[in-house]
This record gives structure tokens, C-alpha cells and sequence, in this order.
């Protein structure tokens, strides 16, 4: 199998070589972008890159900028690194599609583990990964979503966030339960990234939407019409 490609844009080239060492040895394929104007060439070039780690500050062009670039063509997975742990940056981070967001300095074994988590739930197909509930089929190996046979373009934490809730429906699931399992490690901001995410979600999904139910105080439930 070929090796799954990640591109790591930092203007720090100290820094790209740190996130380099620790991939390289976990065995993935490590391309480098000292600003993003350059990330986002090797992007497009290269077709085929499975997850991109990007840095806020830098030349030329931003990391939100470059974000943006990504995100309006692809739903590859990104890990946003910043060198300031402002609740509002995450927020914005989060509504641009960011995957997972670290705040330097980071540990690089940490970052890692990140990485893999993203890509084992990508990356892996297994054919009994398809799930259904009242006309919502979710196939988890190709990462798609449709609704009475009709497809619905999720971001990848939508994706996980519906996932999540139609593995536990029935179950009332806490904010601090749900952030855990879907981001994949102890969050420590506040619920409104929860509550960004199933309002967009709830919103795509259209009236089936309105199976994800508010529970008041604690979290949400997907509620299923038997």
C-alpha cells in the first residue's frame, strides 16, 4: 500500500522538520510549505494529499486564508497549529471546517496520535461500515452521506458529529461525552463548537434534521421514528 501523503505548512522550517521527523517515522509521506501560497500550489499539484497540518501565522498568505483555499475545493482533513490558545480563533477555526486545532507549543507525540486517529477513521475501509436510520445511510469507509438515496455534502466533523449521534441513537449524549468522542481528545473550550456544528448538520440533513433533539441543559439525542 501506497504511503498516505501529509502536508505540513509552517513558515518555521525548524518546525516542519520537528512534525517531519515524528510522520516519517510513523511511515507516512511528509511534503513541506514554508508559507501559504506555496501550500496551496502543492495542494492542487499534488491531487492526492490525505491530510494537511497548517499554522495560523505566516507570510504571504494566512493559514485561515489557506483554509479557506482548501476548504472550496476539498473536504481533506486539517489540523490547524497556532501559537495563541484564543477561544476565538478556534471558534473561527471550527467554522471554516478545521478538523482538530492545537496550540503551540504542542507536544509532537500528541500531534501524531491526532494525525492517526483522523486517518484511520478516513482511511479505512471495511464494508460492513454502512449504517441506516429512517432513510439516512451513511457509508463510513467512502465518507458519504445520503438522505432517501439523495447525497448530502457534510464537512468531515459533521460527518463524525452524525455518526456519532446515529451509533447512539436513543442515547442522551452530554456536550463533554460528545466533544470527547468526536474531537477525539479533552477539549477545553465551551459548548458552542458543539451547538455550531449540529446547527449546520440539522440544517443539510433537512427535516431529518429535527431527529436530533436539544436536550436542555445537557446535550442532545438522536430520536428515531422506531
Amino acid at each position: 500500500m501506497d504511503k498516505l501523503k501529509i502536508l505540513v505548512v509552517d513558515d518555521e522550517s525548524r518546525m516542519r522538520k520537528l512534525v517531519k521527523d515524528f510522520l516519517v517515522k510513523q511511515n507516512y509521506e511528509v511534503l513541506e510549505a514554508g508559507d501559504g501560497m506555496e501550500a496551496v500550489d502543492i495542494f492542487f499539484e499534488q491531487q492526492d494529499i490525505s491530510l494537511v497540518i497548517l499554522d495560523v501565522m505566516m507570510p504571504k498568505m494566512d493559514g485561515w486564508q489557506t483554509c479557506r483555499e482548501i476548504r472550496s475545493y476539498s473536504k481533506v482533513p486539517i489540523i490547524m497549529l497556532t501559537a495563541r490558545g484564543d477561544e476565538k480563533d478556534e471558534l473561527q477555526g471550527f467554522e471554516l471546517g478545521v478538523d482538530e486545532y492545537i496550540s503551540k507549543p504542542f507536544s509532537p507525540k500528541i500531534l501524531v496520535a491526532r494525525v492517526e486517529a483522523i486517518l484511520r477513521r478516513t482511511s479505512r475501509i471495511t464494508p460492513e461500515d454502512i449504517l441506516r436510520v429512517n432513510g439516512i445511510e451513511i457509508n463510513k469507509a467512502a465518507h458519504q452521506v445520503s438522505i432517501d438515496g439523495v447525497e448530502v455534502e457534510l464537512s468531515y466533523k459533521e460527518f463524525e458529529l452524525l455518526t456519532y449521534f446515529v451509533e447512539n441513537k436513543g442515547i442522551a449524549l452530554s456536550r463533554e461525552k460528545i466533544l470527547n468522542n468526536v474531537w477525539n481528545y479533552d477539549y477545553f473550550g465551551d459548548a458552542r463548537t458543539i451547538d455550531t456544528h449540529v446547527k449546520k448538520l440539522r440544517s443539510k440533513l433537512g427535516e431529518k434534521g429535527n431527529m436530533i433533539k436539544t436536550i436542555w441543559g445537557m446535550g442532545y439525542k438522536l430520536e428515531t421514528e422506531g
